[in-house]
């Protein structure tokens, strides 16, 4: 299951197919027509649709791309519903036990990675245990202050594996049970810089660079765009590969310009979601972020991410139904997605108890609905 995955098979599934006949591209809207919203209808649990696809043989491949708490609710649902998940995680982080690893040993920034290892643990105790004990944090008056033990296991084996990223988070994933698999969306440390007005509330009116992922998450000015330096780093090949053999994708929920867009700022991924013959779905946040995102709207988001990717398209935009209540504010969601050529459809997905946080079964359940509404019929493969 953690294995390195096989050479690019989209050559293989188009095999003997007639331009324009059979291929579920060819059944996509072209941006900007018949979007649509679509409410909520409740459904089995999701262990029981989970059930039921294993004995059909009808998991859909699911890939993953976000960072941080997003990127872990999304996984902690995903892996209710299929068996056949891959995580692409962004590489820009530079902050606490994450960042000081980069700076002194010039590796990855393993701390989003370890966050989707943890989100793809099993719910029994072996599971639960490995989630636990990867999220441990030291306390101490020394060095090992709020370093991670799961940060220290990754880059203690990509020393030992000689820096190959990838065969480091397979081994993890397979010592973690890990129902998925984890990918960096790039082999090499990423620095996020964003172009922010008002970052100076002494100059409201200025744009300044910012530099670093941790100081965009938190700046007090509003962000005009983003990118990475370096501005083309290269795509790990294996997340690459995962997006164009995928039958779905999802981006989202997370930091939008940090965790989110970073990952169409890569050349060769971006390429990829473009070209994919994959559904694509967008889960927007709960809520807007302080300080990133501060006063969006839902539809800000999408405009936001199509300068940031005007040829990507998409099927499906999620929200929480109680994030648009008003028509008021699902009319201009709807027209936003219409330009992406995607249907908004609208779902329970926040926790029950008001906290702006994704529950993990209800999310699985609207991505459920999703996959079976939006895809095909029958056995995925």
């Amino acid at each position: 299951m953690h294995g390195r995955q096989a050479p690019l098979r989209r050559h293989r599934r188009e095999a003997g197919r007639p331009p324009g006949l059979g291929g579920r591209r060819d059944r996509r809207r072209a941006p900007g027509h018949g979007a649509r919203v679509k409410p909520y209808r409740r459904r089995t649990s999701t262990l029981s649709v989970r059930r039921t696809l294993r004995r059909r043989g009808a998991q859909p491949k699911v890939v993953a791309l976000g960072g941080g708490m997003g990127l872990s609710a999304s996984l902690a649902a995903l892996r209710r519903i299929t068996g056949d998940l891959t995580a692409v995680v962004t590489v820009a982080d530079d902050g606490g036990s994450s960042g000081r690893l980069r700076e002194e040993l010039g590796v990855l920034p393993p701390g989003d990675l370890r966050k989707a290892l943890a989100a793809l643990c099993g719910d029994d105790d072996w599971g639960q245990t490995w989630a636990r004990v990867i999220q441990h944090r030291f306390q101490s008056k020394g060095e090992m202050h709020g370093h991670a033990v799961g940060n220290l296991l990754i880059v203690a084996l990509w020393e030992q594996l000689g820096g190959d990223p990838v065969q480091a988070l397979d081994l993890v994933g397979k010592l973690l049970g890990a129902h998925g698999r984890v990918l960096p969306m790039s082999a090499v440390p990423l620095e996020l810089q964003a172009l922010v007005k008002g970052h100076d509330p002494a100059r409201p009116h200025d744009v300044d660079t910012v530099r670093g992922q941790a100081t965009v998450a938190l700046t007090p000015g509003e962000v005009q765009s983003v990118h990475l330096v370096p501005h083309d780093p290269p795509a790990v090949p294996e997340a690459v590969a995962a997006v164009l053999d995928a039958d779905w994708v999802v981006l989202g929920p997370g930091s939008w310009f940090s965790s989110v867009i970073p990952h169409l700022l890569v050349p060769e991924l971006l390429d990829a979601l473009v070209e994919t013959k994959a559904r694509r779905v967008l889960s927007l946040n709960l809520a807007p972020q302080p300080g990133e995102t501060e006063g969006f709207s839902p539809q800000r988001h999408l405009e936001v991410l199509a300068r940031h990717a005007p040829k990507l398209a998409l099927d499906v935009v999620l929200a929480d139904e109680a994030a648009v209540r008003d028509v008021s504010a699902r009319e201009p969601l709807t027209d936003a997605a219409k330009r992406l050529g995607a249907e908004v459809e609208l779902a329970p997905v926040a926790r029950p108890d008001g906290a702006p946080k994704h529950d993990p079964e209800l999310l699985a359940a609207a991505y459920d609905r999703i996959f079976r509404m939006h895809g095909r019929i029958g056995p995925w493969r």
